[in-house]
């Protein structure tokens, strides 16, 4: 019996071992490289395959892996999927995105079927061809902080529409091989099928999943969220293969499904660690299948064919981006970024493959092709705007160097300004803490988002016009979501200590710029959470509510008599939250955790001896002990403050110094 196991299960193990352990090395070296790790993965099964050292043995195995690795990341794509989101780049997806790919199309198979291959042969390589590589591309883009550059939105837009078109893609594949005899009928059970499909899938999106997500949530058992996920992944996938159709089709449908929901952000983080580790077999099986060798040995012909992919893609990408009112050298950028062969392309390679389409050395020669564009791809989107610019530098004939158009627009035709958000606050927890930090965030005019796990709360709140979102705070893909890496101030208003740490250390892997205020039970919290990376600690047993969002507030300079206000207002409400403070003088506590320097705003609303005269002839800095840095003025803000500057009344300036100077300056110039 052991050795029946043994049998079964160790070739399996030993691969995994072998794959993921070889793997580690090669990703090693590319990353210090900076090459994508896609490539290091292609290379694992290159080097591990039958055509290099033959050390991984159970390659059906290897094969089913992958293809769950494809089905987790079609599902995460429709996750991430927005019909909403589309609306500010509709023009660049649905144009651009069905020029470049049709062009593309068009162009590749004209090409083809000139070398002397069959037209649905010549048809298939169009597909092949016509897509580029999202998961590289990206990635260097969010690098490189370049997404929401015009360049950089144009190029999401088309590659939006390539991973959605893939799908139709791959249901054509099976009729260019011939497996479907009248293809007219074909595609007409095909649209009947998509459409009872499609019915399904508007059905459980509106009324089956919103629903059964929301009880699931409820439970706050993380297991049974996310079995409940992955069940309707492959669920939908296996039926869509019960009525003919691809299982990567379902995958995509059932993302749609959950994408629909408020649940998808932090249903996309559960699964993406395990979409990264079973999409890895995929790389690592389409590298298993390229021969090195034949690399080796025909070398320059590849590189040909390297060249002129680079050059028909470069300029048809181009020449889609043009068409939506793009300037050139906008054209030129996006082209840059698309020359290369997608992952998608790989995984409809293997459909070819599978059915005939691509006989093993023309298999072989478009491995090559795809690894080679996309080794080449961080090397080219460094230097692509360089690139377009030297492209528009050449010395062209005057009547086409008078139609270049150099002005960038403010906004591209086509895609409307960028309204995310930036500079913000994010509130993670909505208890009482995070509720009435939401309205002093309101009340100052701040923009903020929050994060809260209580699927009612956030049902309720977002009723209410409550930018809320249902989520772990833990979750890289619910923290990207509200633009953590662009938020001015970050607060944890959460008991759980443990979650708190967790969450600290995901936004310092996001971003070393937030503010980040965290509110804690127990004095002796502090210093670990400083450590992770908290900028000031509040525990409960020192402060209070009041206390967090006094702090906010006069981190976006709010001034200090509205704050007082706002503190007074909460209080008139009796919200039962606040600690009695009978005991303690408010200016008193305050006094205890000022700073030994501090930056504040004052509002000049009562008359002096400091308003109207110059600044040199009443030396503020010698009498008070207090510097103006800036002031504020019907509605601008003047920092070349020099001697021959006059205080008014109704400004608000900006000083800084010691707390008891500033204090003593704010009771001369400020009303209480």
């Amino acid at each position: 019996m052991s050795f029946l196991l043994a049998s079964v299960e160790l070739p399996l193990l030993s691969d995994i071992v072998v794959i993921f352990g070889l793997a580690t090395g090669v990703i090693l070296l590319f990353m210090r490289l900076k090459v994508p790790t896609i490539i290091g993965f292609l290379l694992t099964g290159a080097i591990a395959g039958p055509y290099g050292l033959s050390v991984v043995t159970a390659s059906q195995a290897v094969e089913v892996l992958s293809e769950i690795g494809v089905i987790l990341l079609l599902f995460v794509i429709g996750m991430e999927f927005s019909l909403k989101s589309l609306l500010s780049i509709k023009k660049a997806v649905f144009i651009g995105g069905t020029l470049q790919v049709v062009l593309t199309i068009a162009a590749t198979t004209f090409i083809t079927y000139f070398l002397g291959y069959d037209w649905n042969i010549a048809v298939f390589f169009g597909f092949l061809f016509s897509l580029s590589s999202t998961a590289i591309v990206l990635k260097l883009l969010q690098e490189g902080g370049q997404v929401n550059t015009i360049s950089g939105r144009t190029t999401l837009a088309i590659l939006i529409f390539q991973d959605v078109v893939i799908v139709p893609l791959m249901l054509f594949t099976p009729m260019l091989a011939g497996e479907s005899e009248n293809i007219a009928l074909s595609l007409l059970y095909m649209a009947l099928k998509g459409l009872v499909v499609v019915a399904i899938t508007i059905i459980s999106a509106k009324y089956l999943m919103p629903n059964l997500l929301f009880r699931v949530a409820k439970t706050r058992n993380a297991e049974l969220f996310l079995l409940c996920i992955i069940v309707t992944c492959f669920a939908v996938a296996y039926l869509t293969s019960l009525l003919g159709l691809s299982l990567g089709l379902g995958a995509f449908l059932a993302g749609l499904i959950i994408s629909e929901s408020e649940y998808s952000h932090h249903a996309t983080g559960k699964i993406v660690p395990f979409r990264e580790i079973f999409l890895s077999f995929f790389f690592v099986s389409v590298g298993m299948l390229f021969d090195v060798s034949f690399l080796y040995h025909h070398f320059f012909i590849i590189l040909g064919l390297v060249f002129l992919t680079f050059m028909v893609k470069f300029i048809i990408a181009s020449i889609a981006v043009k068409a939506i009112g793009s300037t050139l050298e906008e054209a030129f950028i996006v082209g840059f970024s698309l020359f290369q062969v997608g992952e998608f392309s790989l995984l409809l390679a293997k459909e070819g493959y599978r059915y005939e389409l691509l006989d093993d050395i023309t298999y072989q020669y478009f491995l090559a092709i795809s690894i080679i564009t996309m080794a080449i791809t961080p090397f080219v989107l460094n230097a692509r705007e360089k690139l377009a610019y030297s492209i528009l530098d050449l010395p062209l004939p005057k009547p086409i160097k008078d139609k270049i158009e150099l002005a960038k627009p403010k906004i591209e035709p086509g895609i409307e300004e960028d309204n995310e958000l930036q500079d913000h606050l994010v509130i993670i927890g909505y208890g009482l803490n995070g509720k009435n930090l939401s309205k002093a965030a309101k009340r100052a005019r701040i923009p903020y988002a929050i994060i809260e796990m209580n699927p009612e709360t956030v049902r309720t709140e977002k009723a209410k016009g409550e930018p809320i979102i249902y989520g772990d705070a833990a979750n890289e893909s619910v923290l990207e979501h509200v633009n953590v890496h662009k938020a001015r101030v970050v607060v944890i208003a959460i008991s759980d200590s443990d979650a708190t740490k967790g969450i600290l250390m995901n936004i310092r892997h996001f971003t070393q710029n937030a503010f980040v205020i965290v509110r804690t039970r127990y004095v002796n919290e502090i210093d670990a959470n400083v450590k992770l990376g908290a900028d000031e600690v509040i525990p409960e047993e020192f402060e209070t509510s009041i206390e967090i969002f006094t702090r906010v507030l006069n981190k976006y300079l709010v001034p200090k008599d509205e704050i007082e206000d706002f503190t007074e207002d909460v209080r008139s409400r009796n919200y039962e939250m606040f600690r009695s403070t009978t005991a303690i003088n408010p200016k008193e506590r305050l006094k205890m955790a000022l700073p030994e320097i501090n930056f504040v705003s004052l509002k000049i609303d009562k008359d002096s001896e400091y308003v109207g005269p110059k600044l040199i002839d009443m030396n503020i800095r010698e009498n008070t002990g207090i510097n103006i840095v800036a002031i504020r003025r019907k509605g601008r803000t003047f920092t070349d403050i020099s001697g021959d500057t006059k205080l008014r009344l109704g400004d608000l300036i900006y000083v800084v110094g010691k707390p008891e100077s500033i204090r003593e300056f704010e009771e001369i110039v400020s009303l209480y």
